[in-house]
């Protein structure tokens, strides 16, 4: 009898779920317009595309709204 190859069971973390364009907005509680015109100058949060569809990974968006934070209080 020969072995199976096992196959990884992926990890995953609360963090690590894909989002799409509105729930990114909702998730920053911004305007789709807005989140749309940030990806265009490429100063928002890390994008990809699924086919044609944007998407978001939360943990992107948590470390984007991290470093606002940092760079936010470095102006005062």
């Amino acid at each position: 009898m020969t072995a199976q190859p096992t196959i990884p069971t992926p990890r995953r973390n609360p963090g690590d779920e894909m989002l799409t364009l509105q729930e990114a907005c909702a998730f920053l509680r911004v305007p789709e317009g807005t989140l749309r015109y940030w990806r265009h100058l490429g100063c928002g949060p890390h994008s990809f595309k699924v086919g044609r569809h944007v998407r978001y990974w939360r943990t992107d968006l948590i470390l984007w709204l991290a470093e606002q934070t940092k760079r936010g209080s470095s102006h005062q």
